[in-house]
């Protein structure tokens, strides 16, 4: 059967098992041919997702939600912004953007009652994190 047209628009990616759950991810650079990637995990645990301080040279938004019901949040989530390691509680449905070059982290879901959908989207072709120091 010949290629349809804009059949190359339509992306599936299987979930997968991430180090702190189920996730999806969706990589620009592979899926797309774009500087756009995006990540969705499933966070039912409390985890130290990151724990060194760093930086990018792409602009990143992330995002925390309720699964069940996106304006719910039964979760306490602590990131760290700037060198001073700002710490900024996170408890009901949040976005942090973090323009390019920010320092940011740790990033601590410190207690997580009901499960939590972390959004994680880069503008950028693919998701570097600089080497540990």
């Amino acid at each position: 059967m010949a290629e349809r047209k804009y059949e190359k628009y339509v992306v599936s990616a299987p979930l997968a098992k991430g180090e702190f759950g189920p996730l999806i991810e969706f990589v620009g650079e592979k899926h797309y041919g774009s500087d756009f990637s995006l990540l969705f995990a499933h966070i039912s645990a409390p985890c130290l997702m990151e724990d060194a301080p760093h930086s990018h040279d792409f602009d990143m938004y992330l995002y925390f939600l309720g699964v069940n019901d996106f304006g719910e949040m039964d979760a306490e989530i602590e990131m760290g912004l700037g060198e001073e390691q700002e710490i900024h509680k996170i408890t009901t449905p949040s976005s942090v953007y973090i323009p390019k070059g920010l320092i940011h982290c740790p990033l601590n879901f410190k207690r997580v009652d009901k499960p939590i959908l972390f959004v994680h989207a880069t503008i950028a072709a693919k998701y570097i994190k600089p080497p540990k120091s």
